[in-house]
C-alpha cells in the first residue's frame, strides 16, 4: 500500500525528497578488510567441519563502482547505513534453531535463483545442507553470507518491530444484508505509467494507451489532444516517487487522472472490478487490506482465501486513535508519501485485542474506528440503505485476488507462502525481499528476548522505515492477539551473499547532517528490483 493522492503540494514533495537525502547516513566505503580473514567468517573451520556444510565460496570479481558484500565495511542508501559485523556479535545468533527458518529460506530460493549468479550459486549449495541440523545450517549462513547491521539515517540501530496475521472474517458470495461491503479484485480500467519515463516538470502532456500502459508522446502539444487515441496527462497531479515507480491512472473523457480514492470507490463503486465476496464489517475489511491477505468464511464453512493484487495508488493515511492528552496513540513521522511508526516506549497497550468499540491495533498502529459506517455503492446491486460510506478516511485502497490454499501460510508480496514466526514484512527500500534478516527484539506480553533468523518475504504500505520489521504470526485468535500486542524496540542484521553488488552509488566526500548538503549519488534501494523498489 504505497503511493499518492491526486491533490498534492509539489513544493512539499521537493522539500521531502531533499530532506530524505539530507537525513541519510554517510557515503559508501568500499575498502576491503585489512586482514585476509573476513570479519564475518565465524569460528575458524566451522563451515568446513559442520555436517552437510558447503565448501569454500569461489572468489568472484568485484563489480565496478559498487559496494560488494563481504568486502565493504559500510555503505549507505538514502534511508539506511549498513555496517559489517561478525556473526559472534549478533545477539542470540548462536542460540537460534536455524532449522525452523530453513523452509522459509528455501522457499525464497525458488525466486532468488533468478536474481543473478550469486543467488543461483548460494541456493544450489543450500540444497546440499542437512535441513535437520541447526549446526550445519548456521555454518552455511556463516560461510556464504556477510552480516550487516542496519541503522537508520541518523545512525540509530533501534527501530520498531510489530506483528501481523492472516485475519478470518465472515462473508458471502451474494449481496444481501448484513454482507454489503465488496471485496474487489484488481480493476480492469486501472492503467500504469512508468514514472521514470515521464517528462520533467508539471505541465500537461499527450499520451497514448498501449494495453494497460500509458506512453507519453514526444513532440506533441496540448493542441494535438483532439487527435484520436490521445489523452491529456497533467503531470502536476501525479507523484513519481512510488517504490515501484508506477503511477496508477484511469481515463475520464480525454484525460488521464490518478486512480480513485477510497471515498470515490465507496460512493461511485468500482464498475470494472470483479467482486470476490461481500463482508459484513467495513472495519474488518479495512484491517484485512492493511494485513494484505485474509480468509473469508462462508456460511457453509467454505473458505475464500485472498491475497494482495494491487493498490489504488493513494498514500496510506490511517486515522489514528487519540490518547487522553489529545495526541495520537501511535506516534508517527511522515516522509513524503510514506508514514512511519515512531519509536515509542510509552504504554500503548490499551485495547490491543481489538475489543474496543473506538480503536483497534493493527501492524503497530492504533486506529480510530469510524464513528459512522453505512452502505457503499456496489455496481449492479440495489443498495441496502442510504449510501453513507464506511467512514474510513484513509484514501488508500487494496484490491485482492483469490488465492489457492497452499499447505502453508498466505502468499506474501515476494510470491511465496509465509511461515509463521519466521517470515517478516519489511520496507523493500532498505531490506530487499527474499533476504535473510536476523531480528533481536522482545516477545509480546512477556518481554522475553526474541532473537531469531527470519526471511523478508512481505511488505505493505504500513511498513516503512530502515530498521522496521513486522513478524507474521500466522492465523487464528492467538496469532491475532500476539500480532496486535506486538510493538517493541528491535535491531536488524541483513545477511548478504558474499560478492553481491549492493547500494551501487558514487562515493561522496560530503558528510550529510541534518540541515546540511545531501551526499551525492545515494540510491533509494539497497538492491533494486523491478516492480518492488527501483531507482531512477
Amino acid at each position: 500500500m504505497n503511493t499518492r493522492s491526486p491533490i498534492f503540494n509539489f513544493s512539499a514533495l521537493r522539500w521531502a525528497a531533499a530532506a530524505a537525502a539530507v537525513f541519510a547516513a554517510a557515503g559508501c566505503v568500499n575498502t576491503p578488510p585489512a586482514s585476509s580473514t573476513d570479519a564475518n567468517a565465524g569460528p575458524a573451520g566451522s563451515a568446513a567441519t559442520a555436517s552437510g556444510a558447503p565448501g569454500a565460496t569461489a572468489t568472484r570479481p568485484t563489480p565496478v563502482g559498487a559496494s560488494v558484500a563481504g568486502q565493504a565495511r559500510t555503505f549507505s542508501t538514502q534511508l539506511a547505513t549498513y555496517t559489517s559485523v561478525s556473526f559472534d556479535a549478533v545477539p542470540g545468533w548462536a542460540r537460534d534453531d536455524f532449522s525452523d527458518s530453513w523452509p522459509a529460506f528455501l522457499g525464497s530460493c525458488k525466486v532468488l535463483t533468478g536474481r543473478g549468479a550469486e543467488w543461483k550459486d548460494v541456493c544450489a549449495r543450500a540444497l546440499r545442507v542437512d535441513s535437520k541440523s541447526s549446526t550445519a545450517i548456521r555454518a552455511f549462513f556463516e560461510q556464504e553470507f556477510s552480516a550487516y547491521q542496519i541503522r537508520d539515517d541518523d545512525r540509530k540501530p533501534d527501530g520498531v518491530v510489530t506483528g501481523y496475521f492472516e485475519p478470518e472474517i465472515p462473508g458471502s458470495r451474494q449481496y444481501a444484508a448484513p454482507f454489503i461491503y465488496p471485496v474487489y479484485g484488481q480493476p480492469e480500467d486501472m492503467l500504469f505509467a512508468d514514472a521514470r519515463k515521464l517528462p520533467a516538470g508539471n505541465g500537461t502532456v499527450a499520451a497514448r494507451i498501449e494495453g494497460r500502459n500509458v506512453v507519453v508522446q514526444t513532440g506533441l502539444s496540448t493542441r494535438d489532444m483532439g487527435a484520436p487515441g490521445l489523452y491529456a496527462l497533467d503531470l502536476s497531479a501525479i507523484t513519481r516517487d512510488t517504490l515501484d515507480r508506477k503511477v496508477r491512472l484511469r481515463i475520464e473523457g480525454k484525460q488521464l487522472l490518478p486512480y480513485y480514492t477510497r471515498e470515490e470507490i465507496e460512493t461511485k463503486g468500482a464498475p470494472n472490478a470483479k467482486v470476490l465476496a461481500f463482508v459484513s464489517s467495513a472495519t474488518a475489511l479495512y484491517e484485512m487490506q492493511i494485513q494484505g491477505s485474509g480468509r473469508i468464511k462462508l456460511a457453509n464453512g467454505d473458505i475464500i482465501r485472498v491475497a494482495y493484487a494491487e493498490q489504488n495508488g493513494q498514500p496510506f493515511r490511517p486515522t489514528l486513535a487519540q490518547a487522553s492528552n489529545g495526541k495520537p496513540r501511535s506516534p508517527v513521522k511522515v516522509r513524503g508519501a510514506s508514514i512511519e511508526l515512531d519509536l515509542d516506549d510509552g504504554d500503548d497497550d490499551e485495547d490491543v485485542g481489538g475489543s474496543s468499540t473506538n480503536a483497534i491495533r493493527t501492524r503497530g498502529f492504533t486506529l480510530a474506528r469510524p464513528t459512522v459506517s453505512g452502505a457503499v455503492v456496489v455496481p449492479g446491486r440495489r443498495t441496502v440503505g442510504p449510501v453513507v460510506g464506511s467512514g474510513i478516511k484513509d484514501p488508500s485502497y487494496v484490491f485482492f485476488k483469490e488465492s489457492a490454499s497452499p499447505a502453508g501460510g498466505p502468499v506474501g508480496a515476494f510470491g511465496v507462502p509465509l511461515s509463521a514466526g519466521r517470515s517478516i514484512a519489511v520496507d523493500p527500500r532498505s531490506t530487499p525481499l527474499g533476504y535473510p534478516v536476523f531480528v533481536s527484539t522482545r516477545a509480546p506480553g512477556t518481554g522475553a528476548p526474541m532473537q531469531r533468523l527470519t526471511i523478508a518475504q512481505d511488505t505493505g504500505g504500513a511498513i516503512r522505515g530502515a530498521v522496521r520489521a513486522d513478524y507474521f504470526f500466522g492465523n487464528g485468535q492467538q496469532a491475532a492477539t500476539n500480532a496486535r500486542r506486538m510493538k517493541e524496540r528491535g535491531q536488524l542484521w541483513i545477511l548478504l551473499p558474499r560478492g553481491l553488488a549492493v547500494a551501487s552509488a558514487a562515493v561522496s566526500s560530503a558528510i550529510r547532517t541534518r540541515g546540511g548538503p545531501a551526499g551525492a549519488g545515494l540510491p533509494q534501494c539497497l538492491v533494486p528490483t523491478e516492480g518492488v523498489c527501483v531507482d531512477d
